[in-house]
């Protein structure tokens, strides 16, 4: 039987058919009006830890880049913006109404085919940071043991050899005296209170994150 005879044609088109057809993506990218596949995973945010939206290659690094809204302020302007949060000159967004009455920042939600919008992401996240803190300076949360601290909150209250409970003034007080008391240049150029340095740094600046200072 010759090789090209209509018998070797058909093998060659039931192997041909046969071949697997690319499965499609199992995520489509989370990112507003983009369809590529969603092949990396990103954490939601403060407050939803263990949760994770799916973006295209392009826009996880997009937002990776932009989840710390207070990345590159000094503190001088992470005090201004924490000022004008509590007296309510806040950034104004689009508001929904949940089924209990109240209102929140719009967003996509868990499960949602809602494209992700990282405006309304972050407007979130500034409006419970905002509302946490307006909440402690109007004596509502007057001591930190009513607000469950997370791990590495109550490890910033350690490494700063500060209370739970404390609060604002008290946090920066200690952090200008620590940090007065490791600097090198305050002990004639030792270098051995680097390490301690860094870590109150570290500390300082998660409570900030955090909404304690």
């Amino acid at each position: 039987m010759k090789p090209t005879s209509k018998y070797f044609d058909s093998i060659r088109n039931i192997k041909s058919s046969a071949k697997k057809k690319p499965a499609p993506p199992k995520h489509v990218c989370s990112w507003n009006g983009c369809e590529e596949p969603g092949t990396h995973k990103a954490p939601l945010g403060r407050d939803s830890e263990g949760q994770y939206i799916q973006f295209c290659i392009k826009h996880v690094r997009e937002y990776n880049k932009n989840f710390n809204y207070f990345s590159g302020l000094d503190d001088d302007a992470i005090a201004k913006f924490q000022k004008e949060n509590i007296t309510g000159q806040r950034p104004t967004w689009e508001m929904a109404s949940n089924p209990n009455g109240s209102s929140k920042p719009a967003n996509a939600s868990i499960g949602s085919k809602k494209p992700y919008d990282p405006a309304a992401a972050g407007a979130d996240r500034l409006y419970k940071r905002g509302t946490l803190a307006a909440e402690i300076r109007a004596g509502r949360l007057s001591s930190n043991k009513q607000r469950k601290l997370k791990t590495l909150e109550k490890k910033s209250f350690d490494d700063m050899g500060l209370q739970y409970n404390a609060m604002g003034d008290e946090i920066k007080k200690r952090y200008k005296e620590l940090v007065k008391q490791n600097h090198p240049d305050a002990n004639g150029g030792d270098r051995s209170s680097e390490e301690r340095l860094h870590k109150v740094i570290t500390a300082y600046k998660h409570l900030q994150k955090a909404g304690f200072c």
